[in-house]
């Protein structure tokens, strides 16, 4: 068995964090040895756990027009690998669902990402796994890591969470989808195209 295929049946079966899971364990993830285009996110919530594919929720609809990609190409793990900060719902606080899980990325980001080298885009998603992909300073605000986008681009794009809780985030910072989005569908599209044109398999 190649490696990412044996690494995802590991991370499939990782039962880790059980204990404080209260949905029991269920991994969701997708990933594909070809795929050009990282979703690095959160955590799954309780609809994503139910169904077993990332992003199957009202976040998932917005962040599939963030980047003008249609379901068919979102899913397709040749194309676009999603990997969640935590594999599993970690369950809900006071405020939302509470943060991924920690023993999480310790024990499995860096192989997994090791297992995709051919990825050219990388749509960083809140505040977790901005802290992970693009390190920085005590103290900034996931507002000045997105605003700072240019700085990483096209390599990594810094994205606020897509949840209809960030709604009053998004009228407080038009520049979001008037500047950054048209960019972003830009260069998804072009990596998307590259990818069909070499003709990878996964």
């Amino acid at each position: 068995m190649s490696t990412l295929p044996k690494l995802l049946t590991e991370i499939r079966a990782c039962r880790l964090c059980e204990a404080h899971l209260p949905l029991g364990p269920r991994p969701v993830l997708q990933a594909g040895a070809s795929a050009r285009i990282l979703i690095a996110s959160q955590a799954p919530g309780r609809k994503v756990h139910a169904s077993g594919l990332p992003f199957t929720d009202a976040s998932g609809d917005r962040l599939r027009d963030w980047l003008g990609m249609p379901p068919a190409v979102f899913y397709d793990a040749s194309q676009v690998a999603i990997a969640p900060m935590g594999f599993c719902y970690p369950g809900t606080g006071r405020s939302g669902d509470l943060p991924p899980r920690p023993e999480c990325a310790p024990q499995w980001r860096a192989p997994l990402l090791q297992a995709l080298p051919h990825v050219q885009l990388t749509l960083v998603i809140g505040q977790y796994a901005l802290d992970y992909h693009l390190p920085g300073p005590r103290g900034r605000s996931l507002t000045q890591v997105v605003q700072a986008w240019r700085s990483h681009w096209p390599a990594v794009v810094p994205l606020p969470h897509p949840s209809p809780r960030n709604n009053r985030w998004l009228r407080n910072n038009p520049w979001f989808e008037a500047e950054l989005l048209p960019e972003l569908r830009l260069r998804v599209a072009a990596v998307l195209a590259q990818k069909s044109i070499d003709g990878d398999t996964p």
